[in-house]
């Protein structure tokens, strides 16, 4: 989407909390910027990040953690946001999504502004319950709602149209947002809005905007805003002021709504801890983190066999070729090895051959500062909190075809072959110490297979 690299957003200040990146801005500036949106040609997406959503998006969803540190603008939607700032030495406005909605629903009506709603089939409130809303305090508004249905539950499904995503990782909402198969936007595209607004709660929601919002060409701004239209059809009530203005909205919520206990508890809880030991833990420890050397067997014309390995570019550094990565989480490394190979690839077609522990160490600042390593994916760095990693390594052999393998937008923009001996000169500089290492262990592990054949 052209909007994630406009120099608007770029002017606001940022910080980054747990890996998402928080827009640092009063509502005046906020409303401001909104409207140079709504001037402009380009589509821009906002989205207004809670603890609870951090938390998915860096626990179980790099999808969404993508999403939203590609947004134009991501306010923060919780006190518990405020607090960590303050860890910073710096100050962030709480915004929420429901008085941020009702902003821009007053200046589309000042402005002539349409506005559409995506609303869940089976939500609190109900398609004509949202018009009849809008109508009745917007009375000059031009608002069309389509309710969206959401399908049953799987651990993973498939459209011709959709990108692959990894097991268990990908929910139905996910299908739903990127998939024409179940929606028809030609009443929307009709209807021609100029706001896009999604209530499907998240992370079906953001990402139902960031793959929909291109496909509805005449909207300048999108936005996820889970249920800020039930407060305006009365099927919820918010908090009195004085709770909001004193960051107890939790307690109201947990009083009137019991059922949320969970998602309370992950907010108030869960989520200040792991601040907590991410602030002052985890920057005296290493991350553990496990390379995979994916190979193939290439059978020469002559008979002798040869070895290509896979690799995998950098989303938004191009040229920066490195072996599939990511974190152990606390599982072997057999197991942390096949997950991440088959989340970065989208197979499970092939088969681990060795596992090698802790062969290579570094800190996350010296590589940065030596190397010049900054892309889109720097958030990470922050995310884990860690001084650095120590790499361990994974060896498997690739037993599929090609045309299976997929890589995720939000990791890597490219994959290839190269020949095993050109392996290293084909990495990016920063890559190539520790792939030296690796290849010493690849040739080892090669050779013991074929003593044992």
């Amino acid at each position: 989407m052209q909007s994630l690299k406009n120099n608007i957003s770029n002017r606001l200040d940022k910080i980054n909390l747990l890996g998402v990146n928080i827009t640092r801005a009063s509502q005046a500036e906020v409303r401001a910027r909104i409207q140079e949106f709504l001037d402009g040609r380009r589509q821009h997406v906002i989205v207004t990040p809670n603890p609870e959503i951090i938390l998915q998006a860096i626990d179980r969803d790099e999808e969404l953690w993508y999403i939203l540190n590609h947004a134009d603008l991501a306010l923060a939607d919780g006190v518990a946001l405020k607090f960590a700032a303050w860890f910073y030495g710096k100050n962030i406005k709480r915004i929420t999504g429901a008085d941020l909605t009702v902003d821009i629903l007053k200046s589309a009506q000042a402005r002539k502004y349409k506005v559409a709603v995506f609303n869940r089939q089976r939500g609190l409130s109900g398609a004509e319950e949202i018009k009849s809303a809008l109508n009745k305090k917007f009375p000059e508004l031009k608002v069309y709602v389509q309710a969206v249905e959401q399908p049953p539950q799987t651990e993973r499904q498939h459209s011709d149209e959709m990108l692959s995503v990894a097991p268990g990782v990908t929910s139905s909402m996910t299908v739903l947002a990127r998939s024409d198969g179940r929606l028809d936007f030609r009443d929307v595209n009709q209807f021609a809005p100029d706001i896009v607004f999604c209530a499907l709660g998240s992370p079906g929601q953001e990402k139902f905007i960031y793959y929909n919002l291109p496909k509805i060409p005449s909207a300048r701004l999108g936005m996820s805003i889970g249920g800020s239209f039930d407060f305006l059809t009365g099927k919820a009530r918010r908090a009195p002021k004085l709770l909001r203005r004193i960051g107890l909205e939790w307690f109201w919520r947990l009083a009137n709504q019991p059922k949320r206990v969970k998602r309370i508890y992950r907010a108030t809880v869960i989520f200040p801890f792991r601040f907590f030991v991410f602030f002052f833990i985890l920057r005296w420890f290493y991350r553990s983190n496990v390379a995979c050397l994916l190979y193939k067997k290439v059978q020469a014309a002559d008979g002798k066999a040869s070895y290509k390995i896979l690799i995998v570019e950098r989303v938004g550094d191009r040229g920066h070729w490195q072996l599939p990565q990511g974190g152990t989480g606390g599982e072997s490394l057999s197991v942390a090895g096949a997950r991440e190979l088959s989340e970065e690839l989208n197979t499970r077609n092939f088969k681990p051959m060795a596992v090698f522990e802790n062969l290579f160490k570094y800190k996350f600042d010296a590589r940065l500062d030596k190397d010049g390593l900054k892309t889109s994916y720097q958030p990470m760095k922050n995310q884990r909190g860690y001084k650095g990693q120590k790499q361990s390594l994974f060896i498997a052999e690739f037993v599929g075809t090609d045309g299976e393998i997929m890589v995720n937008l939000w990791e890597h923009s490219a994959w290839r072959w190269v020949k095993a001996k050109k392996l290293v000169e084909s990495l990016h500089p920063v890559r190539r110490e520790a792939a030296k290492i690796f290849m010493e262990k690849f040739w080892e592990a090669v050779s013991s297979l074929s003593l044992r054949a």
